[in-house]
């Protein structure tokens, strides 16, 4: 049976938490009049989280599941098993610890009913140490929205509303949780952003430090790859490669060329760097044409189409090659 509205929660060490924050659930979603259903994902808890969890699971059976990981396997994995374990055509991600607050859910619904596929809550004015939590994130947001060209304020904010549809076709993994509105907009969704309310944290200690800035750069190194490179890899490798070869036959030349002056060219350290670039220029096309290789077996040998499609006109006409695939 499908749902109208999911919550996906994911759950580290927060059982002073819970019992408010399902009650506060309990209270902007009920008046919404729509079936709705709050998963929360126990991602390896330590205290009494669970039992917490389970008595939730016990009151409210229709209302709430528990997914319970054998061990903490972190966020973007935990968001990835509500998702899976989820029914809702819309999808809410919120934490658990009370600083988001879910009487913004019926808001960022609203704008979802307005033709959105995805809202993004920015959380305007944070209630986290400036130092250690805004100014990172402030950075981090910057960096991310320049390299991807999707502009939000508040990467950081798991509070954020999405159409089903516009989670399909990507899967999760490391920290790329934060990149959904990315991923989601390289298939054409359509993102707002809405400022939201943010309280600072009561109970618990908080999970993120400093340490995570280093991740979110890997991170976005690899979505960058996987959003601009991942279908032709080869105009990354290949144009790096060419831009190395030519720089090595660029030096190689002026040492032809100052031969002819007398200089030895053999002893000189410019023409090991020069050979070395070429090397790598050709391993680069090389690697470039293995990827390639790569990326086509990935999408045929899992029928992964190259596009997505939002509607069809008439509605429900279909190619048959791919409703065969």
């Amino acid at each position: 049976m499908t749902m109208e509205l999911s919550l996906i929660i994911p759950v580290y060490n927060e059982e002073a938490n819970l019992p408010v924050l399902f009650d506060n659930i309990c209270s902007a979603v009920k008046p919404l009049g729509r079936s709705w259903e709050v998963v929360f994902v126990d991602d390896g808890s330590t205290d009494s989280s669970l039992d917490i969890l389970r008595q939730l699971a016990q009151r409210e059976p229709e209302h709430v599941t528990v997914i319970v990981f054998r061990r903490n396997f972190g966020q973007t994995a935990a968001i990835a098993a509500g998702l899976d374990h989820s029914r809702g055509e819309i999808i809410v991600l919120m934490d658990a610890d009370l600083q988001n607050d879910p009487q913004d859910i019926p808001l960022l619904i609203g704008r979802l009913d307005e033709g959105h596929d995805v809202v993004s809550g920015w959380r305007k004015l944070r209630k986290d140490n400036a130092l250690t939590r805004t100014l990172p994130s402030v950075i981090a947001n910057a960096l991310i929205s320049a390299v991807t060209g999707v502009h939000l304020h508040d990467y950081g904010c798991t509070l954020k509303a999405y159409r089903r549809s516009a989670l399909e076709g990507f899967r999760l993994y490391g920290e790329m949780h934060r990149f959904i509105p990315v991923f989601a907009h390289s298939i054409g969704a359509r993102i707002t952003e809405v400022p939201v309310r943010h309280h600072p944290r009561q109970f618990g200690k908080t999970k993120y430090g400093l340490d995570r800035t280093l991740k979110v750069i890997l991170d976005l190194m690899t979505a960058k790859f996987l959003l601009s490179y991942s279908h032709k890899p080869m105009r990354l490798f290949g144009g790096v490669g060419m831009g190395l070869g030519f720089a090595g036959s660029v030096l190689l030349l002026y040492l032809f060329v100052r031969r002819f002056s007398g200089v030895p060219v053999l002893g000189s350290p410019l023409f090991q760097i020069a050979i070395m670039l070429v090397i790598l220029g050709t391993q680069s096309v090389l690697m470039g044409l293995m990827a390639e290789l790569l990326a086509r077996t990935y999408h045929e040998s899992q029928k992964k189409l190259t596009y997505t499609v939002r509607e069809t006109i008439p509605p429900g006409r279909i190619n048959d090659q791919v409703a065969r695939a």
